[in-house]
């Protein structure tokens, strides 16, 4: 790897400029806090960049700053999960993990905000091409509601990704952020550093990172294959950051809390309705009766070999084309994802919400083909 960076680093040049102004004056800069991190995937974005983005360190800026070095990426918001993308496309091409995982970290890198506790954008225009980039989201700034919790589940997801591509699953911790700061701060300051100078990244030298797992806590995540993020997981693809958690989780939640019975009945009800209309589609789709509460849409579940390029079993959504999202080992991943999905997407009624996520916690506790059909036969498709 060493080699690699070192043969890299003279064509770098001008996309490694940082000019001053763009970290001069900001609320809570933070930028260079993972600076070891920053000039990893800069030495892979150098490698190809057909997106011309200037510098990695962009996409950890707020909007109005990261679109400058954006290059051909017209979504500021989706800068990060773009650079992460290329360079992780780059270092799979070189056989390069350890390049793999830095791309990886970086993606899940806090980006700045204009105050303390305000939660960062998710993308929602661009779909990550490596379902390992598209399982993740960014950290949140931990004096944020919620955040702290979404934060640990965004570093044992990030923990699985690692270990799926021979990485070292504890380095996971390596995008962990500060310690929260003080909501109102009139400096904005938080408990940050930046330092484009230190190499090593001003969060590890000044022993100012606050990780998010324990060793036992990464161990756990990685034998489950995935800490099952309902709705988070997919939030690089348009989901709401739950940093507020999860907005579009939050009413299927109470949905399924005051009315699980009526779910259940009405998931029932679209079964009948399926089985009497017959009209599957060849694609597998469910029948025009059965997903009528889902705005017409599909949310089944397949395992087997995904489309993504993984070799081995994994859920991923039956229709790509309205759930885009790589494949995952915990069918937690997946279905989250589509109930989030249902009610911008699909334009799903309440019901139909409510019973995607009664369907989720059916097989949650299941595994394989089992989980899959538990899941669908609950939609009643």
């Amino acid at each position: 790897m060493k080699q690699q960076i070192l043969l890299a680093l003279p064509f770098i040049g001008a996309a490694l400029a940082r000019p001053a102004a763009i970290h001069r004056k900001r609320e809570v800069p933070g930028e260079h806090a993972h600076e070891n991190i920053l000039r990893q995937v800069d030495t892979l974005l150098a490698l190809d960049n057909p997106d011309n983005i200037q510098a990695s360190v962009f996409g950890l800026l707020g909007a109005a700053a990261g679109i400058k070095g954006a290059g051909n990426i017209k979504d500021a918001d989706c800068l990060q999960q773009a650079t992460a993308d290329q360079a992780f496309t780059n270092a799979k091409a070189a056989g390069d993990v350890a390049g793999q995982t830095a791309a990886l970290i970086y993606r899940a890198l806090e980006r700045n905000t204009g105050s303390v506790g305000l939660a960062s954008v998710p993308c929602a225009s661009i779909q990550a091409v490596n379902p390992e980039i598209a399982a993740l989201q960014q950290h949140q700034d931990p004096a944020g509601d919620g955040a702290q919790d979404l934060n640990k589940q965004i570093a044992a997801e990030l923990a699985v990704q690692i270990d799926s591509i021979g990485g070292d699953a504890t380095q996971a911790n390596e995008a962990s952020t500060f310690a929260p700061g003080q909501i109102g701060d009139p400096t904005g300051a938080g408990n940050t550093c930046d330092d484009a100078n230190d190499a090593i990244g001003c969060i590890n030298s000044q022993n100012l990172r606050v990780d998010d797992l324990s060793a036992d806590e990464i161990q756990s995540a990685v034998a489950a294959g995935s800490q099952g993020i309902s709705g988070v997981a997919a939030a690089g693809n348009g989901t709401a950051v739950a940093a507020p958690a999860a907005a579009s989780n939050s009413s299927v939640a109470s949905s399924a809390a005051s009315g699980q019975q009526a779910a259940s009945a009405d998931s029932s009800a679209q079964g009948q309705s399926s089985a009497a209309s017959g009209a599957a589609s060849a694609g597998g789709a469910a029948s025009a009766g059965g997903a009528s509460e889902f705005g017409g849409c599909d949310p089944t579940i397949v395992f087997g070999i995904p489309s993504d390029g993984r070799n081995e079993d994994a859920f991923e959504a039956n229709d790509l084309t309205t759930f885009a999202h790589g494949s995952a080992l915990n069918i937690k991943v997946i279905s989250g994802f589509i109930c989030s999905q249902l009610p911008n997407k699909c334009d799903a009624s309440d019901a139909g919400v409510a019973a995607c996520d009664a369907a989720a916690q059916k097989a949650d506790s299941l595994q394989g083909q089992a989980a899959a059909d538990a899941f669908n036969s609950a939609l009643g498709l």
